[in-house]
């Protein structure tokens, strides 16, 4: 694991233990170099778990492309990692259960449900990209039906 202070590649782990979550490992670090101590959470990566794309490209599912996303919509928002979290491992579980492949538009609309319960902003930011509203109108239909 590299510093992300001094750029090091040796650190040494200070202490282990399960995440919040109970689904990842947080490890405490310290860099001998420098001193600076950092925290890193390991978690399973879904190897296998393919994404279908729109145009019917395949390729390799992006947790962290996922979640930029995402934060992206919730920017400015009362929303935690925490809450971020909940909702990966939720959804993460239900496309891996028995699956190889998931389609980008099943992964948008579960995130889509996710963010509707989370924070009603968040869900029209994420809506208006993953929907690609046109124009105003579809964005005011989208917003007429919250409140429904």
């Amino acid at each position: 694991m590299h510093c992300p202070h001094c750029k090091s590649t040796d650190t040494s782990v200070v202490d282990s233990r399960l995440a919040d979550d109970g689904r990842a490992v947080r490890r405490r670090r310290e860099c001998p170099e420098c001193t600076h101590r950092f925290t890193t959470f390991e978690r399973q990566e879904l190897v296998s778990l393919i994404v279908i794309k729109r145009d019917g490209t395949r390729e390799p599912y992006s947790r962290s492309k996922l979640e930029r996303g995402i934060w992206l919509a919730c920017t400015k928002r009362p929303v935690t990692q925490d809450q971020i979290d909940g909702i990966f491992n939720k959804l993460e579980e239900k496309w891996g259960a028995n699956k190889k492949e998931v389609a980008s538009s099943t992964i948008g609309n579960d995130v889509m449900k996710e963010l509707k319960r989370l924070d009603k902003v968040a869900y029209i930011r994420f809506a208006s990209v993953h929907r690609e509203f046109k124009d105003v109108e579809e964005f005011k239909e989208e917003m007429s039906k919250l409140f429904d």
